[in-house]
């Protein structure tokens, strides 16, 4: 069993100013979101938080819902950004670095800068994968 460690707060300036007034939170929903094709993939994301998505345009992190068809690939790729999976509906392989990897839902896959990575659904199913990028994809 894993050790519990205690949060025990910030320390030192944080590198963004506490504003004056209240900060409002954005709630929304995906069908808020903005939809994405990516190339040489049939499947489709939903850019719920990002800076593309007026309804809630975060500066510093992307979340997408990704959409994967059953037997569709999303060819392997890298860029600078760093990334975790959540596999929240059906199952696939990720090839991760040079492993293929079953995933399936209740996985996170985080995804350090420039580790390469891609994912076939492999089910009957949608995959529904939420993906979420720092800095967030252009």
């Amino acid at each position: 069993m894993a050790k519990i460690t205690d949060f025990k707060g910030y320390e030192g300036e944080p590198p963004i100013p506490k504003p004056a007034e209240l900060v409002k939170p954005n709630i929304v929903t995906a069908q808020d979101g903005v939809p994405v094709r990516y190339s040489g993939c049939d499947g489709i994301g939903v850019r719920i938080v990002h800076p593309a998505n007026p309804k809630a345009p975060a500066q510093n992190l992307g979340l997408v819902m990704f959409y994967i068809p059953p037997h569709v690939y999303l060819e392997p790729g890298s860029h600078h950004t760093e990334e975790c999976y959540v596999i929240l509906r059906g199952e696939g392989t990720m090839t991760l670095a040079t492993e293929k990897v079953e995933v399936k839902a209740g996985m996170f896959i985080h995804l350090p800068p420039w580790c390469l990575h891609g994912i076939e659904n492999t089910g009957n199913e949608t995959m529904e994968v939420l993906i979420c990028t720092s800095p967030p994809n252009p």
